[in-house]
Formats: structure tokens, C-alpha cells, sequence
């Protein structure tokens, strides 16, 4: 008996020192080796302790992983903590967090190979105060995402600028619950995107200089599907005329270049108090999904989609669709600010401007088979908003604090 009572005393008082013991600060500084003294510290990290990377030019030859919860990466700020991968073996991502309850924050990714940061079955992971970019010109070879949380539930990007990413530079896919705040995307082919989500608010973030500024999309054969509820407002989208430089068979590749907003295949989406201004195709465009056959369950048409109170600058004068030129010139030299392909139910614009049809409620029917037409949309939308999505508190204060 006296043994037993020593065991059980000797595991409480574990149990007590376990729970008692204090956050750590883990500082790494710039220098030799800080390939393997940064990767260490992420690996000895513990719950609750802040892994704090010094200023300077990190040289880093491979990328980097996080798998413990409840862990914070800080850097001394964006101008002064860079991550520089322009030495990078690999072909991965710069970061990649698989665990939970996590902040990012205060520095910056550069030439990574790969993706920049890559969060995945991450739930409430915060990326505040970043910056993702790629040296030069944009091309085909940099990554294709910038920030990349995918798979997750509760997610906060907050405060973030992406440069260069050959695909999207915000991307939030498979995933429920999500902000996207206060961001910039620049020159990125798609400067936000949301897909296959649920639940999301984008809103205060400038998207410009981009081929698309903001994507809400829906694809098939992806374990989440039937993407809903996103609300895109307050944003500036202006100016997104870059030529397209997505790798070839990348469905973003098909966007043209001059892209506001398109929304694809999903439902209950919002659109409203934003900005638009020099975008050469479209300022808003709304589409089915029309690459070919898909599973059954896949819904592939958009609905219930309504624009409201937008303000809308220049916009139509350089389509980049097949044939864009024609119908601009039909249409007495540029497009209506909003165009939709036809398909789909329950579109509603209530913006002062005019809208363009391209009469194609098929999905299976060719885009050249479209009969652009001048489309009244501004009936009323008689189902309920869209709920604003509420993030966990300790999400909000992670984000608040100094």
C-alpha cells in the first residue's frame, strides 16, 4: 500500500510540475547555422512558448516545419526578420504548421521555391503582420501560393502582403471559418482567393496589379465541396490588369487578365461596399463551372449571389476573354461592369450600373456559342444575408496584441 501511495503522489506531483511549468521565449538569431538553430527551436518548442527570430537575413537552404500546438513564431517585424529561400534545395514550401493554436507574425518569407507558408488541419492559426514575396518580375517559376491555409476550421490572416505568386497569393481552401483582413495582394495571379469554403469575410484588403483581385471559387473532386457563404466587402480592387502568368493547365490560368471579382460555382455569396476601378475585363463576373464533366456530387452553378452598394470606376475596356474585343466594340467600346455567363439562378445586382449577359445557361454550351446581351438583374434578393463570421476570442486577442 505504501508503495502504491508513493506512485501515485510521485505522478501528481508530475502532474503539477508539468502544468505549472512557465512559457518559454526561444530566441534564434541571424547567422551561421540558422538553417539548423531555427528548425531546432521549432522542434523543441512546447505549448505556450514563443519561438522569437532576431533581425537580419536568414539564408535557409531547405524549408522549415512547425508541429507543435499552441506555439507562436515571431519575428522583429517585416523590414527586419527575412526568411531568404533564395537558396532553397527543395522544392517545398518556406514554412509548412500542422498544428493548432498557432500565430505567425512580424516577418518575412522571400523566394521560397515552393509555396511561401503552408498551414494544413491547422485550426485556429493566425497570420498576422507577414509578408510573403518573390524577387523580380512575376513569372511562372515562382510558387504558386503566398499565404496557404488549407484544410482547417477558424482561420485569421490579418495585416498580410503577398507578392508574385503564380497562383493566388491569399489562398484559403477546404476550410471553415475564415477572415482575411487588412491585406494587400499585388501581382499575384489571383490576388485573393477563396475556394471550397465555407464562411468566409474578406474584407479592407487591396487587391491591385493582379490578373484577378478576388476569387471565390468552387471546384470539383476536392474532399470539400459545394463552397458558401462569403462575403467580399470594403475592399479596393482596382487596376488588375497583369497579363496572366499561371503555369499552363493551372485553372486559374484561365482567368483573364482584367479581373475584379468571379465568383464560380458556389452559393450565397455577397459582394458589397467595395471599390472598383481599372479593371479591363470585368469588375464583376459570375460563372458555372465549364471544364467538362463533373461527379454528382459536385454542384457546378452558381446561386444566390447579390452586389450591392459598390462603387464602380473604369472597367470593360480591355477584355481579356476570347472575343472580348468584338463584344466591347458591340458594346459601344468597352464592357458592362458586371458580366454573367448565364448560368445559374437567384443573381442579383443592385449596383447603378449595367450588366452583361453571355446567354449560356448550359454549362455544356462552348463560349463561343455565347450572345452577349444587356441583362437586368436588380430584382429583389428574397433570401437572408449572409451571417459575419465570428472567430474564437483568443483568435481576437492574438491578433490585438502589441
Amino acid at each position: 500500500m505504501k508503495h502504491q501511495l508513493t506512485s501515485l503522489l510521485g505522478s501528481a506531483l508530475a502532474l503539477v510540475a508539468a502544468t505549472t511549468v512557465e512559457a518559454r521565449t526561444i530566441e534564434v538569431a541571424a547567422g551561421d547555422d540558422a538553417q539548423t538553430r531555427l528548425q531546432e527551436a521549432l522542434i523543441n518548442a512546447q505549448p505556450g512558448d514563443v519561438v522569437r527570430i532576431g533581425p537580419g537575413t536568414f539564408r535557409l537552404t531547405d524549408g522549415l516545419s512547425l508541429d507543435v500546438d499552441g506555439v507562436t513564431v515571431r519575428g522583429a517585424g517585416i523590414e527586419q526578420t527575412i526568411l531568404d529561400f533564395s537558396g532553397q534545395q527543395g522544392a517545398g514550401e518556406g514554412l509548412l504548421v500542422t498544428s493548432d493554436d498557432v500565430v505567425l507574425r512580424d516577418f518575412t518569407v522571400r523566394d521560397t521555391r515552393g509555396d511561401g507558408i503552408k498551414s494544413k488541419n491547422a485550426d485556429r492559426i493566425v497570420y498576422l503582420s507577414l509578408r510573403v514575396d518573390w524577387s523580380g518580375e512575376p513569372r511562372t517559376t515562382n510558387g504558386a501560393y503566398g499565404i496557404y491555409p488549407v484544410e482547417s476550421e477558424y482561420v485569421l490572416v490579418d495585416g498580410v502582403t503577398v507578392r508574385g505568386a503564380s497562383d493566388a497569393g491569399i489562398y484559403v481552401g477546404q476550410s471553415r471559418h475564415i477572415i482575411v483582413r487588412e491585406s494587400t495582394a499585388v501581382q499575384n495571379v489571383a490576388g485573393i482567393e477563396i475556394e471550397n469554403s465555407y464562411n468566409a469575410d474578406v474584407h479592407d484588403n487591396l487587391a491591385t496589379g493582379n490578373t484577378g483581385g478576388i476569387l471565390v471559387f468552387d471546384l470539383p473532386g476536392l474532399p470539400q465541396q459545394g463552397g458558401h457563404s462569403v462575403r467580399v466587402f470594403d475592399n479596393i480592387i482596382v487596376n488588375n490588369m497583369t497579363p496572366n502568368f499561371a503555369p499552363a493547365g493551372n485553372i486559374v490560368a484561365t482567368v483573364p487578365a482584367g479581373s475584379g471579382v468571379i465568383v464560380m460555382a458556389n452559393r450565397d455569396v455577397e459582394i458589397f461596399d467595395n471599390e472598383f476601378d481599372g479593371n479591363g475585363t470585368s469588375n464583376i463576373m459570375i460563372t458555372g463551372y465549364r471544364y467538362g464533366s463533373t461527379p454528382a456530387d459536385y454542384q457546378p452553378m452558381p446561386m444566390r449571389i447579390r452586389a450591392m452598394g459598390n462603387r464602380h470606376g473604369r472597367a470593360g475596356f480591355q477584355p481579356g476573354l476570347p472575343g472580348g474585343a468584338e463584344m466591347a466594340q458591340a458594346f459601344g467600346g468597352s464592357l458592362p461592369p458586371v458580366m454573367w455567363d448565364g448560368a445559374g439562378t437567384d443573381i442579383r445586382i443592385a449596383d447603378d450600373v449595367a450588366a452583361l449577359t453571355l446567354n449560356l445557361p448550359d454549362l455544356a454550351q462552348p463560349v463561343s456559342a455565347a450572345s452577349p446581351a444587356p441583362v437586368d438583374l436588380s430584382g429583389e434578393a428574397n433570401w437572408p444575408r449572409v451571417a459575419a463570421v465570428v472567430l474564437p476570442a483568443s483568435m481576437e486577442a492574438a491578433a490585438a496584441a502589441p
